[in-house]
C-alpha cells in the first residue's frame, strides 16, 4: 500500500501556480505530481510511473512545494563531514606557506602530521591532499637538469658527433 499524504488548499493552489508558471520540464512535473496525488487522489505509485519518476521524488516534489515560501532553505550540497571550516583550514596552512614562500622544501607527511595533531585524531593521507588542493597548492617538480652539466659543452658534443652511430670495430 502506498503512503498517502495530506495535501492542504495552499499547496494545491502553488502547485497550480508552478504548473502555470513552470519552464521546464522538471517544475512541471513537480506541480503535476501534487495536483494527481490531491486532485485525482491517485497513490504515489501511480503518480510516479505516470510521470516517469521514483515514487521518492513525488515525496519530495510535495515537500518544495510546501516549503515553497521558506528562505532559509537548506539545499543539497556542500561539505557535510569537514573537520574544520575552510577558515580555519586557511589558518592552518598560512606557517606552511610562509615557510614555502620562503624557499623551502615542503612535503606533505610533515603536514599531515600537523594536521592529524590538530584534530586530534587519525585521518587519511588524501585527506591531507584534498586539503591542499582545496586551498590552490601543487607540487612542484624540480629542474630535470644535473647540477655539474655544462650546456656549452652538450652543444658542442652535439655539433661535432657523428650523425650515424657505428658499433666499434
Amino acid at each position: 500500500m502506498s503512503k498517502q499524504s495530506n495535501i492542504g488548499k495552499e499547496e494545491i493552489e502553488r502547485a497550480k501556480q508552478m504548473r502555470d508558471q513552470s519552464t521546464s520540464i522538471t517544475q512541471y512535473r513537480k506541480a503535476l505530481s501534487v495536483i494527481l496525488m490531491s486532485q485525482l487522489g491517485l497513490t504515489a505509485d501511480l503518480v510516479s510511473e505516470l510521470l516517469g519518476v521514483s515514487r521518492r521524488t513525488v515525496f519530495r516534489s510535495l515537500g518544495d512545494i510546501r516549503s515553497q515560501d521558506v528562505t532559509d532553505k537548506k539545499l543539497w550540497g556542500g561539505r557535510r563531514h569537514c573537520s574544520m571550516t575552510v577558515e580555519e583550514e586557511r589558518e592552518f596552512l598560512d606557517p606552511w606557506e610562509n615557510l614555502a614562500t620562503a624557499g623551502g622544501i615542503l612535503t606533505v607527511p610533515p603536514i599531515h602530521a600537523a594536521l592529524v595533531e590538530r584534530l586530534g585524531y587519525a585521518v587519511p593521507m588524501s585527506t591531507t591532499y584534498r586539503l591542499l588542493a582545496r586551498h590552490g597548492w601543487r607540487k612542484v617538480q624540480p629542474d630535470t637538469k644535473h647540477p655539474k652539466s655544462d650546456p656549452e659543452l652538450q652543444d658542442e658534443f652535439k655539433k661535432n658527433s657523428p650523425k650515424k652511430w657505428l658499433p666499434p670495430a
